[in-house]
């Protein structure tokens, strides 16, 4: 019965070990924000400049996140947006990618 003395830590959403984590954070909730954008936005033609940039900066920011991450929450926060940021990206790419139609 040794797990039943363990006091309760979870003090935040997302820090599972009590302390409080505001970089990761910071990086969660943006690296989300950016991956919902580059989803939503790889969903219309004509919106791929915003998809492949936004995609490429949440793909950027989603892996520095994981790199300093530091409880499973924060790291599964971060493959959702890591995985939305990549697939728009990919669909910005091919709808015309980061120049496409800018440069001729």
């Amino acid at each position: 019965m040794a797990q039943a003395m363990r006091p309760n830590t979870a003090g935040g959403l997302f820090a599972t070990d009590g302390k409080p984590h505001p970089l990761q954070d910071t990086l969660l909730a943006v690296t989300l924000v950016l991956g919902i954008t580059a989803f939503v936005s790889a969903m219309f033609h004509n919106l791929h400049l915003l998809s492949s940039w936004t995609g490429l900066v949440g793909i950027l920011t989603g892996a520095y996140g994981q790199w300093v991450s530091e409880t499973t929450r924060e790291r599964f926060g971060l493959i959702l947006g890591l995985g939305a940021a990549a697939v728009g990206f990919f669909l910005g790419m091919a709808h015309g990618g980061l120049f496409g139609g800018v440069i001729n």
